[in-house]
């Protein structure tokens, strides 16, 4: 999906939500301002943080270890996860410093990283 409305804008909630979706199935568990979205079976590996009451939007996705370091040193709106490990896991404010589309590609990741562990 490469919505073109979001190419160069800041990701809003959602769209992040619409796009997610659009990915395949998946459980969510509310915890305080969290929505923790995982895989929907007994394992429930976990793909997206969304920081519910964050402005601008702030969530939090897996990713290769290597990637998640480069980007946390390009850009100031990535940094290590607070919540699960911060040599895969990054935290990202959407403020425009990575495009919507940026933005959508790493939850993609992070889903595919989720789902392909169980197989």
């Amino acid at each position: 999906m490469q919505d073109k409305t979001i190419d160069s804008k800041p990701l809003t909630t959602e769209q992040l939500l619409d796009f997610v979706s659009s990915l395949g199935k998946f459980s969510i568990t509310i915890d305080q301002n969290l929505r923790i979205f995982k895989t929907p079976d007994d394992a429930g590996r976990i793909f997206l943080i969304l920081h519910s009451k964050s402005a601008p939007l702030r969530l939090e996705v897996g990713t290769d270890a290597k990637l998640a370091k480069l980007l946390a040193e390009r850009y100031e709106s990535v940094m290590p996860s607070r919540h699960i490990s911060p040599k895969e896991w990054i935290e990202i404010i959407c403020a425009g410093q990575l495009t919507g589309v940026e933005v959508l590609d790493l939850v993609r990741m992070s889903f595919n990283r989720a789902n392909n562990v169980l197989t």
